[in-house]
């Protein structure tokens, strides 16, 4: 079941779906990483279950402006890259404005992965990890309200405060206690972003400007597809550290984990001990890359280089 409807106060149109059940990737801009499932998991022209609408209609009208209201529970990947213009579907590779999503229940994990633009209202209950999402009081009675941690770095609070978290000029500290996936996604500019506590999956991931520093552990694929920047873990790492690098800096002051560098093109990933793969291997440090680690209050001697 799907119907329009327009209210003052709200952008223009509001889509209201009634799914299934708990959908994953309702808002999906990548459709659930196309690039890599070629269809065989999901395609932009299937039908979410129990509505008239396809995942791609949804992100489209997100695209117009619109806004989408989940009459339910939503599933796993909601907002997935959200106001990301993807240069796979004939974008530009910038964020762009975009609608609202509003859901009446609960959310599964990993909500607003790689997420740039627009908002996220939730009624229910938000399973963790999140994505690269910050809380904002909410204008809507009854719902938290999730932004984009990029989007508040690089264009500001706009009026709003802050749930759990302090922005200071440039820098933005989130003490909240939530765990989270893609910190700092897509940054592009010189900001910083500090964590307080251990997040999961792909922290800085392709970044190009600005620093990213998690004070706890992170989880698989730190700084991948990192394009410039710093990311600077103050405990372990998971597998994968530095995968398909291009540029920048990775800093774990610990073990950097498995497969440190796959497929890296460039940059320098700095760890206490990790277990590279070609292309990558140890070096030695240089005098720079002492000074790099000195200046983020680390002690040179105790680290490796791997590049």
């Amino acid at each position: 079941m799907f119907n329009f409807l327009k209210r003052k106060g709200d952008k223009e149109n509001i889509l209201e779906i009634e799914p299934d059940g708990p959908i994953d990737c309702i808002g999906d801009f990548t459709y659930n990483f196309y690039w890599q499932q070629k269809g065989e998991e999901l395609e932009p022209e299937d039908q979410i279950p129990g509505t008239d609408h396809t995942y791609k209609d949804i992100v489209e009208h997100l695209k117009n402006g619109g806004n989408v209201k989940i009459l339910g529970d939503a599933g796993h990947r909601l907002c997935s890259s959200m106001g990301a213009d993807l240069k796979f579907f004939g974008g530009t590779g910038k964020a762009i404005d975009i609608g609202d999503v509003i859901v009446e229940g609960d959310v599964d994990t990993r909500m607003g992965i790689n997420m740039l633009r627009g908002s996220i209202y939730v009624k229910g209950d938000v399973k963790e990890p999140i994505g690269n999402l910050i809380e904002v009081e909410s204008d809507r009675k009854g719902y938290k309200k999730f932004k984009s941690i990029t989007d508040i770095v690089t264009n500001g609070l706009q009026g709003e405060k802050l749930v759990g978290a302090i922005l200071a000029g440039n820098r933005l500290i989130i003490d909240d206690g939530r765990v989270r996936d893609t910190i700092g996604a897509r940054l592009d500019v010189e900001a910083q972003i500090i964590h307080k506590g251990d997040v999961d999956l792909s922290t800085g991931i392709l970044m190009k400007k600005g620093i990213v520093r998690v004070d706890g552990d992170a989880g698989r694929n730190t700084g991948a597809l990192l394009r410039g920047g710093t990311v600077i873990i103050d405990g372990d790492a998971g597998d994968f550290t530095g995968i398909d690098m291009r540029s920048g800096t990775i800093i774990i002051n610990g073990d950097a984990g498995k497969f440190m560098g796959a497929q890296r093109k460039g940059g320098t990933i700095l760890a206490k001990s990790g277990k590279p793969v070609p292309p990558t291997s140890e070096g030695k440090l240089t005098e720079e890359d002492k000074q790099t680690l000195i200046n983020f209050g680390f002690k040179p001697q105790s680290f490796k280089k791997f590049s």
